[in-house]
């Protein structure tokens, strides 16, 4: 065995963006895990306030092993340079949505939340994303205030 075979065997990264992405969502999953650490989990008949969060995080922490554990067997893309336009519209909707949606209600805090968030793709486009978004807007109207009773304020200055 020459000395290249030996320092070629074992684990090594062969995929850094999939491990860079697996621990990120390893570390996004443990932080949602530890906000929603006190609430009460209840039982599998009733539910507790926890019980959404607390396993939403959980599969998220295990999806990021799983692609974090990949990345050591197969190979795939190299790190790129992190493009900042996709994060800061769509976390930016969601605060645009968290601060509108008591003061303006969910007709028009829907539709201009989910537009600022369509920005953040390259393949943006003006129409599209004003259809999409009153769309979405009114099945979310239909769902979470008719079929689901939500104290969801849909006109929240009327």
């Amino acid at each position: 065995m020459d000395e290249q075979d030996k320092t070629t065997r074992g684990l090594h990264v062969r995929a850094p963006q999939d491990f860079a992405a697996g621990l990120f969502l390893i570390a996004i999953g443990a932080f949602a895990f530890f906000q929603a650490s006190s609430l009460s989990l209840g039982t599998l008949r009733v539910m507790g306030p926890g019980m959404l969060p607390i396993t939403v995080a959980v599969m998220v922490m295990a999806g990021g092993l799983a692609l974090a554990v990949t990345s050591l067997f197969e190979e795939g893309p190299k790190m790129e340079a992190l493009h900042w336009r996709g994060p800061f519209f769509i976390l930016g909707g969601i605060v645009l949505f968290a601060l509108t949606i008591r003061s303006l209600g969910l007709f028009f805090a829907g539709p201009l939340s989910m537009f600022f968030g369509s920005m953040g793709s390259d393949e943006f486009r003006w129409k599209e994303s004003i259809i999409f978004s009153i769309g979405l807007t009114l099945v979310c109207i239909v769902l979470f205030k008719l079929a689901l009773r939500l104290p969801i304020p849909i006109l929240a200055f009327i």
